[in-house]
């Protein structure tokens, strides 16, 4: 265990701050399989399973501002315990229709409703919580530590979920994410955060009035926006390439089974981000993670050009390894750049803007790719992100930023 490690797990809160998410995620791993395979054993039907996906999507995206303004104003520790005793609910609401075999589509589809709108509030709360958790200091291998736990905690979810749904059925994978969600809300209360100061009168402005501000703090930082709008387009065409034309190539070359094993490899590969991070510290992370993005054109680009399994797993490891160098050094610069009392707020409009776009990716590779051809379509998507990367990379603004004088506030 490296220093680091240790320093930043001498923390309690940040103890169970990690160990809340870990877990939590574990379960969110499994429930994307379960939820897939109850509805199609439910009606077999691929629209019903996208209806009620999309719906926890829209929600998600729709709540995202709200969930920041929440964040900013309640403890955040509070709100973390509050938002998982609701996802437990709704998850174990889905498991118990699922196993007693009253499940219709429009009931799934309102839970997820609810689903996403909890975790709309849950994300931003979570990014903003490791600086309250550790010191300034520590916030970079804070953070590593962190996604260390998120990508391990996705490999043990993910390689059990489908082994788990397949002995003991569809809507135990749900209990167990239910109780993923219970056990995160008991560790999340251990936190014991100090209360933040009351607003001066004990006033507070309207939910509009604070979504202004957090936008005011978003779009004045321009460094902020452009790295968003850089990820407004690398989503959508990274997302589409490889979730919608990526099974396709698979089907069509080296099989479905080996997809799987091309999937871990990025999962492996942002664990090995992760591990780096926590050693190598430049004071520009920022402008050096956001070019390094230029790596996630590779997959994409392996896919269109050169579909054989070697070529692809080391292909989808090194664009992991980018995508968590680049994570690491966007938290910490958030965080480090960023007042406390705002901080929830823009990592809202950062989520927004980030994903906005992911769902129009998706919908318009497959037309496209029936215009011109898979490849073309999985090359074009690889110029794009290296476009959009390079943009963003020769912005000065992005460049510059450092985190030599964390901003609380």
């Amino acid at each position: 265990m490296s220093t680091s490690t240790r320093s930043v797990l001498r923390h309690a809160p940040f103890r169970w701050l990690l160990a809340a998410r870990t877990v939590s995620i574990v379960g969110n791993a499994v429930a994307p399989i379960a939820l897939a395979f109850a509805i199609l054993d439910l009606t077999g039907s691929p629209v019903d399973l996208g209806l009620v996906v999309a719906a926890r999507s829209v929600a998600n995206v729709a709540v995202l501002l709200f969930g920041g303004v929440i964040a900013d104003r309640l403890p955040r520790d509070v709100v973390l315990v509050a938002t998982s005793i609701g996802a437990a609910l709704t998850q174990a609401a889905v498991a118990a229709l699922v196993l007693t075999g009253t499940a219709t589509i429009p009931l799934l589809v309102v839970l997820s409703v609810l689903n996403g709108a909890v975790a709309a509030v849950s994300l931003p709360t979570t990014a903003a919580m490791v600086p309250e958790t550790v010191p300034d200091s520590l916030l970079r291998p804070a953070n590593a530590v962190i996604r260390l736990g998120v990508n391990g905690g996705t490999i043990v979810g993910a390689s059990a979920g489908a082994g788990l749904v397949a002995v003991v059925g569809a809507g135990w994978g749900l209990a167990v994410d239910a109780l993923g969600f219970a056990v995160a809300a008991a560790l999340y209360a251990g936190i014991r955060l100090p209360r933040r100061p009351a607003a001066p009168g004990g006033t507070r402005p309207s939910v509009v009035a604070d979504i202004r501000e957090g936008w005011v703090e978003f779009s004045g930082r321009r460094w902020v926006w452009t790295v968003v709008a850089q990820f407004a387009v690398l989503n959508a065409a990274f997302v589409g390439a490889t979730t919608v034309l990526g099974p396709v190539v698979a089907d069509d070359s080296f099989g479905r089974a080996a997809w799987g094993l091309v999937v871990a490899a990025q999962t492996v590969g942002l664990a090995l981000g992760a591990l780096v991070a926590l050693r190598w510290r430049p004071r520009h992370a920022l402008g050096i993670g956001v070019a390094g993005m230029a790596v996630a054109a590779l997959p994409v680009l392996a896919l269109g050009i050169a579909p054989a399994l070697p070529t692809l797993l080391v292909a989808f490891a090194l664009g992991g390894v980018a995508i968590e160098l680049f994570a690491v050094a966007w938290d910490h610069a958030l965080q480090s750049n960023v007042p406390r009392s705002v901080l929830s707020r823009v990592y809202s409009y950062d989520m927004v803007g980030s994903f906005v776009a992911v769902p129009l990716g998706e919908a318009v590779v497959g037309p496209v790719s029936h215009a011109v051809g898979t490849p073309t379509t999985l090359v074009g998507c690889a110029v794009v992100i290296v476009v959009a990367t390079a943009a963003a990379a020769c912005t000065r603004s992005v460049r510059r930023v450092t985190t030599d004088a964390p901003v609380r506030g």
